[in-house]
């Protein structure tokens, strides 16, 4: 995270001051009367933002839309403050400090979009400085957002941004092994314990799933598990959350085919990262909960061993699977990841994964399909944590009719279904791995931008994150 955050008391700095526009008694406090007239006249003309020079520093003002829903004005607030970051930067501002005079609890919303939409990854540049946005300190003058709050947002927006620095890598540095070394670094720094698998280890347990993605790479897999697992902990048994690790997917023999359909491809561990940046999340916002995070890692490669279309590979489950199409790797490797996901007995287990196209042709990057068993319980509680933060999710039917796309002639299932409705006939695979309250995500849509979008910046989004720790944080 390249931006440094803070609560304050003092004023004396750059100041972005926060109004829903219907009350300017609070201008008296910092503009001159010219300058209130100005805002005035500019708020019934429906202007939303002004900067106002002083002696020393700036004030800038933002005028927020109200939305029609909480959810709305909040999402409002962090897009707002993606604009507010154009203007701080064509002024070269490197610390600005956030008052709230509108009438609704924005500030941690507002705090939250200006972070993110400042994120950079720049590690591969030469010219770092040349690059560099001027913001660098953030602080907050609130007396409504409690420091525990604020504490638990500067966690989250941590792991948001670990999870994206993790999408954003080259796989000329991410592999699987790279992966596993983060894992470890990441554990040491925030206090979670951390178990790496090696090929031999995962050839010992028949991990054939995993095993069979990794036969036309000569990079070896790991399978890395995570455990928060604090003594105040609220429940007994944990919630496991399994993340997709195909650090390159070439599609392998079913090699993909050409215009961009490869090109950013180092994305396709985004549910590893977002299953990271929510284990870096907690630990350092120590949430009283049993946690577990599990990632199978590999990439996907055509290479001389590599796995081909018609080959029966037994999972470590023991189910056989006929591989029609060794594209459809991420449920193979998944597969091993959720069966050993049992041996925790989990109160709950949740999945993330950029399974599929159809989940992106069918919310594009708005919205995040999820389907499984859990009880509408847990599916309210996802979905209330999906507006909060604006990672919205949509169940999906799991039908039967679904699962009988996936029946082989050969092996026990198949690991592609019909020709359509791709992303749901992908969670009946999965769903035969699993035998405990269960959820699946596709996040293929959301977890990388092609183009900025407000605070979410092109390529990795660090999606899931935010919705899963507003999640467990309520649980």
């Amino acid at each position: 995270m390249n931006t440094k955050i803070s609560l304050t008391r003092s004023l004396k700095n750059n100041l972005i001051i926060l109004s829903d526009g219907s009350n300017l008694d609070w201008a008296d406090n910092y503009l001159t009367t010219g300058e209130i007239n100005v805002l005035a006249k500019g708020i019934k003309n429906d202007v939303k933002s002004f900067v106002f020079p002083k002696a020393v520093n700036f004030a800038f003002v933002q005028i927020l839309k109200e939305g029609e829903k909480n959810s709305q004005m909040n999402e409002e607030a962090r897009l707002a403050a993606a604009e507010m970051l154009d203007q701080l930067e064509h002024y070269k501002i490197s610390s600005a400090t956030i008052i709230n005079h509108s009438d609704k609890e924005i500030t941690g919303q507002y705090l939250e979009g200006l972070v993110l939409a400042n994120y950079q990854f720049l590690k591969y540049f030469n010219d770092k400085k040349g690059k560099q946005t001027s913001l660098k300190e953030v602080k907050v003058h609130s007396s409504s957002l409690r420091k525990t709050q604020f504490e638990k947002l500067a966690c989250v927006l941590e792991g948001t941004c670990k999870a994206r620095d993790l999408v954003n890598e080259p796989h000329s540095y991410l592999n699987a092994p790279t992966f596993s070394e983060e894992v470890k670094a990441a554990g040491k720094k925030y206090g979670f314990k951390t178990k790496v698998f090696d090929k031999k280890k995962i050839e010992k347990l028949g991990m054939g799933g995993l095993l069979s993605v990794n036969q036309g790479s000569f990079v070896p897999p790991t399978f890395n598990i995570m455990e928060w697992m604090p003594k105040n902990a609220k429940n007994k048994n944990p919630i496991v959350l399994v993340g997709k690790g195909v650090m390159f997917d070439t599609g392998g023999v079913s090699l993909k085919p050409t215009k961009n359909s490869m090109d950013f491809m180092k994305c396709d561990m985004g549910g590893s990262a977002a299953v990271f940046g929510i284990m870096v999340a907690i630990a350092k916002a120590k949430i009283p909960l049993n946690v577990v995070g599990l990632v199978a890692a590999t990439d996907n490669r055509p290479g001389k061993d590599a796995y081909v279309p018609g080959d029966v590979v037994t999972t470590y489950s023991g189910i056989t699977v006929e591989v029609l199409n060794t594209d459809a790797e991420g449920r193979m490797t998944l597969a091993d990841a959720l069966h050993y996901a049992k041996q925790y007995k989990p109160e709950l287990v949740l999945d993330f994964a950029t399974l599929t196209g159809a989940a992106s042709y069918c919310f594009g990057p708005e919205g995040i399909p999820y389907m499984g068993n859990a009880d509408s319980k847990i599916k309210y509680k996802l979905e209330t944590s999906g507006n909060n933060v604006y990672e919205r999710i949509v169940e999906m039917p799991m039908w039967k009719e679904y699962g009988e796309t996936i029946k082989s002639d050969v092996a026990d299932i198949k690991n592609l279904g019909g020709p359509y409705a791709g992303h749901i006939t992908a969670g009946k695979f999965l769903e035969h791995f699993t035998d405990y309250p269960w959820l699946h995500f596709d996040i293929a849509g959301p977890a990388y931008m092609h183009k900025k979008t407000g605070y979410r910046t092109k390529e990795g989004t660090g999606v899931g994150v935010r919705l899963i720790f507003d999640f467990l944080d309520n649980y």
